[in-house]
């Protein structure tokens, strides 16, 4: 078992109420927004060149996925990230669809420069960034971005390699989430398959990350929590009598409720966190229940 508490990192994260900016895709805008607020987050949506690195400075934690990549949103990220580097801020970057274009790959390398504290990713995404950083055991892979075929154990070695390189928590998510920050790795199991039916929730996980590092949660432990309190939330909402979930859309709507109900207590009862001995993805990996990517 680990060692981690995601339950007090939950009352951590309500406590400290942190400020999260998001310079995100079109799509998540929304939904993230409302899922940050469930949560117990302050989100803001800024994304001008003009003065994303300003609000990047004062915010508790910076997000940025490259979902709609413009040259003036890449031009907001990266004045973003080095600003909240600068600032000594945490930053997830959400390298969505990395390898599909070469527009895509030369940003993704580019905010890999300016040392995000996590990465966030399914297996494809995570393969690509190793492909482009030449990071060993990595693959030409062109990646078709959230619906990936590529399985989490696939990515599970190059997550180590790119953690060990640039000195960053890497999370494969998939159906088991594997977390490793290069030293230390664990399987995440929560989940449910109605997950990666709803737009946006993977967007939006990113931003929980973000969440729980903005609240001072520590890198590696903050990102298992976000993952195990995501996944119990989705579960939650899919089973429990009192939302009657018919499908995606009545799901998205009781994911919602679930986030913001959920307890300390209920989260540390629930959440499935498997820690490794070490970070050797070659390890037999638990099963466990989709979610979204």
């Amino acid at each position: 078992m680990s060692a981690i508490r995601p339950g007090d990192a939950l009352h951590r994260l309500r406590k400290e109420a942190p400020l999260v900016h998001n310079i995100t895709n079109y799509v998540a805008m929304n939904p993230m927004a409302n899922i940050l607020l469930a949560a117990g987050c302050s989100p803001a949506m800024v994304h001008a060149p003009e003065e994303a690195a300003e609000f990047a400075a004062i915010a508790s934690a910076l997000t940025v996925n490259i979902g709609t990549l413009s040259r003036p949103w890449l031009e907001a990220m990266l004045s973003a990230a080095e600003a909240a580097r600068a600032h000594q801020r945490p930053w997830v970057l959400d390298p969505v669809a990395a390898g599909a274009t070469r527009f895509r790959r030369e940003a993704a390398a580019r905010l890999l420069e300016l040392q995000p504290t996590v990465i966030r990713g399914n297996a494809s995404e995570i393969l690509a960034l190793g492909a482009s950083a030449e990071v060993q055991a990595a693959t030409e892979v062109k990646g078709r971005g959230v619906d990936s075929n590529n399985p989490v154990a696939a990515a599970a070695a190059v997550s180590v390699a790119l953690a060990k390189r640039h000195n960053a928590v890497v999370a494969v998510t998939g159906p088991t989430d594997w977390v490793t920050d290069g030293r230390r790795a664990a399987n995440i199991g929560n989940g449910h398959p109605l997950m990666p039916r709803v737009t946006a929730l993977g967007c939006s996980l990113t931003g929980i990350i973000g969440g729980f590092l903005g609240a001072g949660c520590d890198p590696y432990e903050g990102t298992l929590a976000a993952l195990a309190y995501y996944g119990a939330a989705g579960e939650w909402a899919a089973q429990d009598e009192r939302w009657a979930v018919q499908g995606p859309g009545s799901f998205a709507v009781a994911f919602v409720d679930a986030l913001a109900l959920m307890s300390a207590d209920q989260l540390e009862r629930t959440a499935r966190i498997e820690s490794m001995a070490r970070a050797d993805p070659t390890g037999t990996q638990p099963a466990g229940t989709q979610k979204a990517e």
